[in-house]
């Protein structure tokens, strides 16, 4: 008998050293609090195509590596990666023994992090939100601050809007193609589903895509990668909206081949930090994974985010110190609740279906089919031959009686008259601040007819959208790995005016009151139409785009130098088609307007010099040319087929240097970069004084499309992110960020005018030159941040950090109709003289760009958890603006005053009816997440 089980032990350690031939190694994970295995963890080496997945005992084991120094990452969800250099030898594989992960407590600041995205967006509809990238999940000190501790204050990195980067789930890009932007709340209160991601900064290399400037987001949401286990979480605050509750399961791969994750959530407010601002959304995340065999397997994901909010407004600095920075004028009372007046409601779906090959153990082929559809909503009232209801409404506030001006003598300031101070006093808005829901309904009860003065509808956009795509990932020797992919998407964007109450009125008249004749129809097919709820009215149109975009990297891997070379390959193609037959552009309204393709390439590359093992030099640049958006290409689609006039793709270049420390106790990266975009095309509505030649006696007033062509601008600057563990419990952080942002050339304006349109005159547009926009600074968010910030961790599982952060140089978003030669010229003088008191003196006065103050936020943060045998129970805490600074985020200026007598009369009056407007950022907010983990 014992000669029987030598013999057995004997045969299996030689089965057991056979099995483990090869080049290579193998290790086992384990929680740093358990000491148990975790399952799922993803083991992968840099630089290559190889990744392990370890099994129910922890265990991964890798066969096939090539000789040399390595880096090994292994990284799980809810844990710190640990990073490892292994010196692979020749026929061996090397046994690391047991690796250990430690739970990552900013994981849990992340899936905590309150998204900002609805508070400064324009009124446009594209569906898309106009945040920076805040690419959270990285582990990068820089980007950590730049999300959580500057995002609050609407800070961009680099200056670049996140058109510029890629955020993709499963390969497939995100970004709305009508205007370059992801909508954040397709998938938005899924943190514990799309918590596995990838990223990369700048330029850098990208596994799926050739990507932009700013940068890559992948979600991976393949089922089996998920860690096995269940998670509730509930959670407060006093932001966009005021509880959240969530929970999680995840299954593991079954013996059968099946893994699945589930997850929903709910977010809701009756009124979130500004007044009014409801919220409630729910969302729904499911994935099924099974695995056909050891070289196939399907994934189905399925993502239903549904998201209704009140918006706030912009204000004037006189609104705001009559109101407080929180007024919001979008509602008011009905039956004795806030009804906001300007809702925004996101429901559109996402269907993938993945197919993963394993071709070879060096060659993985990814592919899917992506079918996203729904609508996107944003509610407004509508009035016709009524008062204007809007509460701000500049002949509702005390400025317009203390800016007057005597309209036949520009000399005579009538303002300060004791009539009109009187007036000022007694200004309707210092009485009735909000909407007058009831005053509205008593209107429409009221007219002879039945028929509504006011109106709420939306303007919807329902889209349909295909993807197909397809990626590959080959590891062609033992240095060399090539990525390569293609993606085909098709969209048809149904955009239309959707009635959703007719206030007490019967119908509503779809027609425009402001023209006459056939000239006032919608829909000349249709005309003189009476229109009830839910009936399409004013405008109707589809969007049709195909696109193809395809890129090839080659990433190659040195003893002392890496680097990479990637190309890509685009082609876009955009149409309208009218479904109504406008009454101001009879010819070129309906039906399909002239298909418009751009195509357009890019190359990038870049290397890193290994100094040594934990200092290293990083170089990458990139140049590529860039469709414009559909929606610059049709810069008046609610009215007419016409195009933008030598509409031109962008040209995109952006280098970056930086060099990198990695050593066990700091951690250090300093950048200096600078990208250019030219060819930038931009387009905006608005009602305009002064701006044409008084014809018909109006002042030249008139409601524009403004189209601002050639655009150049430069962003250059400086990043540093430092982190240093001073003990085994305390680590410090310091970042900073340096930027200059500026309008790089004088572009060119030009307006379109419906008053002028007539069936000889089908693109009713004006040149007004150049806007002398050069040297000024681009908006959106502060150009110089600085954070310090400390962290305690205790043996024992709770934590608490602090961080103290600067933000300056943030800029007002300035008119570049005002900056134009047109801002001169009298529109009563025959021959288009200028004004007489105009000086260039007085005009940079004027014109000057205002600079938002400085300000100091400081957060505070902190967590404990606790294990009872196999669940983990904790909280997340943070106390962010703690001494509740008030500071603006945004703002722009008013071009309703568009030439220099009415701005410097507006001005020298010292109470500007039309002074810019402004954004605000939340004051001392707060947010408490209470989970378990089982």
């Amino acid at each position: 008998m014992k000669k029987l089980v030598i013999s057995i032990l004997f045969v299996m350690q030689v089965c057991f050293a056979f099995a483990q031939t090869g080049t290579g190694f193998s290790g086992k994970v384990v929680d740093s609090k358990t000491q148990k295995p975790l399952q799922n963890v993803v083991a992968s080496i840099q630089n290559s195509n190889l990744t392990e997945i370890t099994d129910a005992e922890g265990k991964f084991v890798f066969k096939s590596v090539p000789a040399g120094s390595q880096l090994l990452v292994v990284k799980s969800d809810g844990y710190k990666d640990q990073l490892l250099a292994i010196d692979v030898e020749q026929g061996k594989i090397l046994d690391l023994g047991v690796v250990v992960l430690e739970e990552d407590v900013t994981e849990e600041q992340q899936l905590s992090l309150v998204t900002i995205t609805d508070n400064d967006l324009g009124d446009d509809n594209s569906g898309s939100e106009s945040t920076s990238g805040l690419l959270q999940a990285s582990r990068d000190a820089f980007q950590q601050a730049a999300a959580f501790n500057w995002g609050l204050a609407r800070f961009r990195i680099r200056g670049l809007d996140n058109e510029n980067a890629t955020t993709m789930i499963n390969g497939v890009a995100m970004n709305k193609i009508y205007d370059g932007r992801p909508q954040w709340g397709n998938w938005g209160g899924l943190n514990d589903a799309t918590r596995n991601q990838e990223f990369t900064m700048g330029s850098a290399p990208s596994d799926y895509t050739f990507g932009g400037i700013l940068g890559t987001q992948e979600i991976n949401t393949r089922a089996s990668i998920y860690r096995p286990g269940s998670r509730v979480s509930f959670s407060g605050t006093n932001t966009n909206y005021s509880w959240r509750t969530m929970g999680t399961h995840a299954s593991g791969m079954n013996k059968n081949g099946w893994a699945f994750v589930v997850s929903a959530s709910r977010r809701w407010a009756q009124e979130g930090y500004f007044e009014g601002t409801d919220y409630s959304a729910n969302s729904v995340f499911a994935s099924v994974e099974k695995k056909i065999n050891e070289k196939h397997s399907l994934n189905f994901t399925s993502i239903y985010a549904e998201n209704s909010r009140g918006r706030n407004s912009p204000n004037t600095d006189e609104v705001n110190r009559i109101a407080g920075y929180r007024y919001n004028s979008y509602w008011g009372y009905q039956d004795g609740k806030k009804r906001n007046s300007r809702d925004r409601d996101v429901t559109e779906p996402i269907l993938m279906l993945n197919h993963f090959w394993k071709v070879t153990n060096k060659t993985n082929i990814t592919s899917g089919i992506t079918h996203q559809f729904g609508k996107i909503g944003s509610s407004r009232i509508d009035n016709q031959g009524a008062d204007n209801p809007d509460p701000t409404y500049y002949r509702n506030l005390p400025s317009y009686y203390t800016s007057l001006w005597n309209p036949d003598d520009y000399t005579d300031f009538q303002g300060d008259d004791p009539a009109n101070i009187a007036l000022a006093a007694d200004a309707k808005f210092l009485n009735n601040r909000q909407l007058n829901w009831n005053e509205m309904y008593q209107a429409n009860l009221s007219t002879a007819d039945g028929h509504s003065a006011y109106i709420l509808y939306e303007d919807r956009t329902d889209d349909k959208l295909w993807t197909a795509n397809t990626v590959i990932n080959s590891q062609l020797a033992d240095n060399i790995v090539l990525n390569a992919g293609g993606t085909f998407k098709s969209l048809k964007s149904h955009n239309f005016a959707n009635l959703l109450d007719l206030l007490g009125g019967q119908y509503y008249e779809d027609y425009d009151n402001f023209q006459v004749g056939n000239e006032q129809q919608s829909d000349l097919n249709n005309p003189n139409r009476k229109v009830g709820v839910g009936d399409t009215f004013a405008y109707n149109y589809n969007l049709m785009a195909t696109t193809f975009e395809a890129f090839t990297q080659f990433k190659f891997t040195y003893k002392k130098v890496d680097f990479y070379l990637a190309q890509t390959y685009t082609k876009n193609q955009y149409q309208r088609e009218g479904l109504y037959k406008n009454g101001l552009y009879p010819t070129n309204s309906f039906g399909k307007g002239d298909k418009i393709s751009f195509e357009n390439f890019g190359f990038k590359g870049g290397l890193t010099y290994k100094i040594s093992g934990r200092h290293f030099l990083n170089f990458n640049g990139v140049y590529l040319t860039k469709a414009p958006s559909m929606r610059n290409v049709f810069p008046n689609a609610r009215l007419n087929n016409n195009i933008t006039l030598g509409i031109e793709n962008e040209n995109i270049s952006s280098v970056d240097a930086s060099y990198v420390i990695r050593t066990p106790k700091f951690k250090s990266r300093i950048t200096a970069y600078m990208s250019s975009i030219k060819n930038a095309t931009e387009t905006s509505f608005f009602f305009g004084e002064g701006i044409f030649d008084d014809d018909n006696g109006d002042g030249g007033d008139a409601f524009v499309a403004e189209t601002v062509t050639n655009i150049e601008k430069r962003n250059i600057g400086l990043e540093l992110g430092m982190e240093y563990q001073l003990t085994s419990t305390i680590k410090l952080t310091a970042n900073a960020a340096y930027g200059e942002y500026t309008y790089n050339n004088n572009p060119n304006v030009v307006l379109n005018n419906d008053n002028l349109a007539s069936p000889t005159n089908t693109n009713p547009i004006i040149d007004f030159g150049q806007a002398n926009l050069k040297g000024y600074r681009l908006s959106g968010g502060p150009q110089t941040a600085a954070s310090f910030g400390i962290e305690y961790r205790d043996p024992k599982f709770w934590w608490i950090g602090a961080n103290a952060n600067y933000l300056a140089n943030n800029y007002l978003d300035v008119s570049a109709l005002l900056r134009t030669q047109n801002f001169f010229r009298n529109p009563l003088d025959n021959e288009g003289l200028p004004f007489p008191e105009a000086t260039n003196e007085r005009a940079k006065e004027l014109l000057k760009q205002k600079e938002f103050n400085n300000f100091t936020l400081v957060n505070l943060t902190g967590g404990k958890s606790w294990k009872i045998k196999s669940s983990t129970f904790g909280f997340f805490a943070s106390l962010n603006n703690v001494f509740d600074i008030q500071y603006k985020t945004g703002g722009f200026e008013q071009a309703r005053n568009a030439n220099f007598r009415e701005v410097n009369q507006d001005v020298s009056s010292g109470t500007p009816a039309f002074a810019p407007k402004y954004f605000y950022g939340f004051g001392r907010s707060y947010f408490l997440n209470l989970y378990v983990n089982f």
